[in-house]
Parts: C-alpha cells; structure tokens; sequence
C-alpha cells in the first residue's frame, strides 16, 4: 500500500473492522465495516478503529434485518460517526435456498428481516446523515449465481 500511495496511486483497503487499522499507511483510505447483529460478528468490531478514521475513510453497516437498523442508528448516534467520516448503509439480500450453505450464519431467530425498499424509506424518514449503497455484483450476475 506504501508503495502505491508513493507511486501516486489512490488506494482503497477494505476491511471487517476486527484488526488494528492503525499500521495502514495514512493515504490509503479506509471502508471499515462496523458489524451489525444480524451477521453474528458484533463482537469482533474493534471500537479502537474509530479513532484511527479519517475524513477520507468510510464506515459501512451491512444491514439485513430492522436490529440491525436500529443497532446502527444507535451507534451513529452514540459515537457521532457522521463528524469522524461518511456512512454507508449496504442492504443484503437473503439467499436463496440453493446458496444457503451450512458454513453460512443464518438470520438469528428472534430478528426481523428487512426489505431493500423499508431499508430506504427508513434511512429518508429518519433522515439518517448516510448513503445507500447497492451491492453491484448482485445486480451484474446472477443472484442466484454460486459465489456472487
């Protein structure tokens, strides 16, 4: 990364949030995700992480059900995340019964999944200082596509 941010290149790292952002040379820029309940990896955010973030950086929350929405509310509001960078909310689809691998974590019971069009009349109603992110692959390939 060192070399390339030296050659003049931008360059873009993204990462889970779970390891120390802080070696990353400073002109790299950063999407961090911020993981949300529905993936079961909560605690492996590194809260440590927000204060290495930059104005050229960028947090993401990939958000599948209404917890994960209002657990991400929350932390905006919490840590005043849109004064560190800007926010990404990236909605994810449910798979399709063929893609649903034993390896995969299941939606936790108890959650409500939440479509792609609530998900964004939520973040307009809110008024949630966020962008809407699509997940292009899953409109270039087939969803249904092993991999994608």
């Amino acid at each position: 990364m060192k070399s390339l941010c030296g050659d003049g290149f931008i360059v873009l790292v993204e990462t889970s949030g779970a390891l120390d952002i802080a070696p990353v040379d400073p002109r790299v820029h950063r999407i961090m995700d911020l993981k949300c309940p529905s993936s079961g990896e909560v605690g492996r955010n590194r809260w440590e992480n927000l204060q290495q973030l930059k104005g050229t950086d960028e947090i993401k929350f990939v958000i599948g059900t209404q917890e994960d929405y209002d657990w991400a509310k929350d932390q905006i509001a919490k840590h005043r995340l849109e004064a560190l960078c800007p926010l990404l909310f990236s909605w994810v689809s449910p798979l399709q019964p063929h893609q649903q691998d034993k390896s995969l974590k299941r939606i936790p019971v108890g959650q409500t999944p939440i479509s792609r069009q609530e998900l964004v009349e939520k973040i307009i109603a809110d008024a949630l200082p966020v962008r809407f992110q699509l997940q292009m692959h899953k409109f270039i390939w087939p969803a249904d596509q092993r991999g994608v």
